[in-house]
């Protein structure tokens, strides 16, 4: 059983940034693949971006490569989101996810989330113009 709780959101003005975190509970946190992931308010929950289990490979949505940037620390149990140069539309709840058997680069590809091993509770992210 992994247990993930999410932190570091909040209010920013458009062009700021935040620094989301992830903490994972237990001794494997190594051995998942983990994922971010934001649902804004009337839509569907979307991909963001996800990392492999030693961190050495990402994988990012069009609407956020080149802004925000994933990585993890396996000592820590935590996986990090990094948000720069924020918009408007940025705006959502962000939940981390862990999966122990699917690649990191098929989280950006499936739309179908039922199927993840673990999810935390989410962060509200607001971007005020």
């Amino acid at each position: 059983q992994v247990h993930l709780v999410e932190s570091g959101g909040g209010l920013v003005q458009a062009g700021g940034s935040l620094r989301l975190s992830c903490a994972a509970s237990g001794r494997t946190f190594s051995t998942y693949t983990m994922g971010w992931f934001r649902q804004a308010p009337g839509k569907e929950r979307e991909f963001v971006a996800s990392i492999t289990r030693s961190g050495s490979n990402t994988y990012y949505a069009d609407s956020v490569k080149g802004r925000f940037t994933i990585s993890r620390d396996n000592a820590r149990n935590t996986v990090y989101l990094q948000m720069n140069s924020l918009k408007p539309e940025d705006t959502a709840v962000y939940y981390c996810a862990a999966d122990r058997l699917m690649p990191a680069q098929t989280m950006g590809i499936i739309t179908d989330y039922s199927g993840m091993d673990y999810w935390g509770k989410g962060t509200l992210v607001t971007v005020s113009s």
